[in-house]
């Protein structure tokens, strides 16, 4: 069974499969801000949506990191090691793209397992 949770035209926030969340693309709180700041509000929102998931920071799987610029790439790299609990990084990949805005500096997806 697929469970869809905050789905809209495009997109869904989460999706549950066979016990695997997958979230859509997060960004920060408020584009205003610095690259240090806008990947600690995104990785909030997605430690917010794993708990909505039944999941946690500790269950991913894999992880996607969009910078739109790799000047910013240490200073991001700063707090995802920050956020991630020793012992549980997920497979990742990092890359350099263009942003659907051009305040974005960052946006992560992120794939976990649902708690047991």
């Amino acid at each position: 069974m697929i469970e869809r949770q905050e789905t809209g035209q495009r997109m869904s926030r989460i999706v549950k499969h066979n016990g695997t969340v997958y979230l859509c693309g997060q960004v920060c709180a408020d584009a205003t801000q610095g690259i240090t700041e806008q990947t600690q509000t995104m990785l909030d929102k997605v430690e917010t949506l794993l708990e909505q998931a039944g999941s946690d920071k500790e269950h991913m799987l894999s992880a996607t990191i969009y910078i739109k610029d790799m000047k910013d790439f240490a200073e991001m790299n700063a707090v995802w090691d920050s956020w991630v609990p020793a012992g549980h990084a997920p497979a990742r990949a990092c890359v350099e793209a263009s942003m659907a805005r051009d305040a974005l500096l960052v946006e992560i997806s992120v794939v976990a397992a649902v708690k047991e």
